[in-house]
């Protein structure tokens, strides 16, 4: 009979107890990091299933209104009036000009409209206050009223969002939800839809867009001899040309 082996085998060794609890808070952390992700999957699924539809909303919403202008314009033409169309309520401004020799007041309207520097961009809501602003620190802006193309194009492209008072690039919805969620602004297309129809949470939404930093407008601006646009320069009020300063310098 062969003699009995002294070194103790895998079944003799005990496991020690601190190791034991080790193991066992290690798989139960691995079971919750799981059934967490599994949920988080799920949330996100149906949160881009509400995302597209509210998107598919949108779209026909833009075009019923694009519609309903033609039919209108063309019911006026046929009666021999004319289509005024409604006023617009959004406005996009773009300081062009301006760091020294600034009276007080000026500087301080635009520090109000978040205009810092030379080719900062805001979108504004139009109403009598709003509008007096403008009118104080015309010599150093040009502002018009964006078309939805406008609106999408800078906030996808140039949008950063205001976090804990850093600018923090747009590229995730869960960055606009964790903002603007309590006010039902979920992804970029609620905030695109938000900033162009001026909607009741507009405040909201247009102060969590950081100031758009713009670059040089493709070719330049016009000499100085030319004030304001409509005498061929670029300061001033542009309104629907607006647009194709936008499309240059973003």
């Amino acid at each position: 009979m062969a003699p009995k082996s002294s070194v103790p085998t895998h079944n003799d060794v005990l496991v020690p107890e601190t190791l034991l609890k080790k193991r066992k808070s290690q798989e139960k952390a691995r079971e919750e990091r799981a059934a967490a992700t599994k949920e988080k999957r799920e949330k996100n699924k149906q949160k881009r299933k509400t995302i597209f539809t509210r998107a598919e909303k949108y779209v026909k919403e833009y075009k019923d209104a694009e519609r309903e202008k033609i039919r209108l314009s063309r019911e006026a033409k046929r009666s021999g009036e004319f289509y005024v169309p409604a006023e617009s309520k959004l406005a996009f401004v773009v300081r062009i000009k301006g760091i020294n020799k600034i009276d007080p007041k000026k500087r301080k309207t635009l520090q109000l409209l978040r205009l810092l520097q030379i080719n900062n961009g805001v979108f504004i809501k139009l109403t009598k206050a709003t509008s007096e602003m403008l009118k104080i620190v015309e010599p150093f802006i040009a502002y018009g009223y964006p078309n939805q193309k406008s609106v999408r194009e800078l906030i996808y492209k140039r949008g950063y969002g205001k976090v804990d008072k850093q600018r923090i690039p747009l590229t995730d919805n869960e960055i606009i939800e964790k903002n603007l969620g309590q006010y039902g602004i979920i992804c970029m297309e609620d905030l695109i839809h938000e900033i162009y129809t001026v909607g009741p949470n507009f405040k909201q939404a247009s102060n969590f867009l950081w100031p758009f930093k713009l670059s040089n407008p493709t070719g330049g601006f016009h000499k100085r001899k030319f004030k304001h646009f409509i005498e061929g320069g670029d300061l001033g009020n542009r309104e629907e040309h607006i647009n194709a300063l936008i499309r240059q310098m973003n």
